[in-house]
């Protein structure tokens, strides 16, 4: 039997074991119907109602409320940051943006042909090490909304707080932080994420959007990328990403095993907290992000000797503890401990890296 090992990847990211188990075993024969779920096509009622089955899961989970629609569709969430301007700007002209890492960056600049990005706040001056307060949001006359990503993956920094702006419409880039603890849907317009960190493989993206936003296309928004249009049709105007949906209901109902959104934020934050802890008692490794903005899903820390990096990467990918290293705009270390992440993994971090220290700086 094949090891698993630990895998940080920021995305990517790990799935759980018990997910890919019942997909191995569901691969050739999908529910005793003799073909593979990728094989049979996404208007079957089987696979039909399969889905709706998914949807229904995440919305329990979320507690998603009556008035949205829920999305499965292509084109990552990276895609979103066009199609964003071009389903909600309507005859209004800009939108105002939250400026608080790379991504939220991204998602600026993707605005440029569609309309003007207000800049309601960032913090780049800065480094990117805390998260503008409320207090510190410049909210523009008449935007179509406001954007932000309350988890910077690259970074490591999180929102402690979801921002108010009144009528204007909150989005959120929450995809390396959905399913990872409760959140009150209520108080966004629309909700995005990339599959790839918390929900299931690359090539899904999930949009849940208030109805009342609905409608507000452009003339030339290409009708797969038309939030209405894939609402009005369940999602499958087009081919959606058939195995990712699949792959993300067998998701949601691990998580629903598990006791639920309360039960993984308890995890999530006894996982950060020990990680957070060996990096603060430490003398070779350090975190440069306010406390309070902390992420809990990407833990990122420096080694105070750099030459020490590829002798770090390189034993801790020999101890079964992988993709460690940090994005290549920033450097340093990434720990990403996702949902999938069990507690046992960050355990196992935090003894190579007491050790580590041991050997190579104390």
């Amino acid at each position: 039997m094949s090891v698993r090992h630990f895998n940080f990847c920021a995305g990517p990211a790990a799935l759980p074991t018990a997910v890919l188990e019942r997909a191995q075993a569901e691969m050739l024969d999908w529910q005793g119907r003799g073909l593979s779920v990728m094989e049979i096509s996404h208007r079957h009622p089987d696979y039909m109602a399969m889905a709706q089955d998914a949807e229904s899961k995440l919305r329990q989970l979320m507690g998603i409320p009556s008035n949205y629609k829920v999305l499965f569709v292509q084109g990552g969430a990276t895609a979103q940051f066009a199609l964003l301007p071009m389903n909600l700007l309507g005859p209004k002209t800009h939108a105002d943006y939250i400026d608080t890492g790379i991504w939220s960056a991204k998602a600026i600049a993707a605005m440029g042909p569609y309309g003007t990005a207000f800049e309601a706040a960032s913090t780049a001056s800065n480094g990117y090490r805390y998260v503008p307060s409320q207090a510190d949001l410049k909210l523009s006359k008449d935007a179509a909304y406001m954007h932000y990503c309350p988890n910077e993956t690259i970074g490591g920094l999180s929102f402690d707080y979801v921002p108010n702006t009144g009528n204007v419409p909150l989005i959120a880039d929450m995809s390396s932080t959905i399913l990872s603890e409760p959140v009150d849907v209520s108080a966004f317009g629309v909700i995005y994420a990339g599959a790839q960190k918390n929900i299931g493989p690359a090539g899904l993206t999930i949009v849940i959007i208030r109805e009342d936003l609905l409608g507000r296309a452009s003339n030339t928004t290409p009708n797969p990328f038309n939030y209405a249009l894939q609402a009005a049709n369940d999602s499958m105007l087009n081919t959606p990403p058939t195995y990712g949906w699949y792959l993300a209901g067998l998701v949601f109902d691990w998580l629903l095993e598990q006791g639920g959104l309360e039960v993984m934020a308890e995890i999530n934050t006894a996982k950060a907290e020990l990680l957070y802890q060996a990096i603060d008692e430490s003398q070779l490794y350090s975190n440069n992000i306010c406390v309070a903005n902390r992420s809990k899903m990407n833990v990122t820390f420096v080694l105070a000797d750099e030459g020490l990096n590829d002798q770090f990467m390189q034993q801790a990918q020999d101890n079964g503890l992988l993709n460690l290293k940090g994005h290549r705009s920033v450097g340093g270390m990434r720990a990403s401990i996702y949902n999938a992440i069990p507690l046992a993994a960050v355990h196992a971090l935090v003894a190579f890296m007491k050790d580590f220290e041991t050997r190579h700086w104390a």
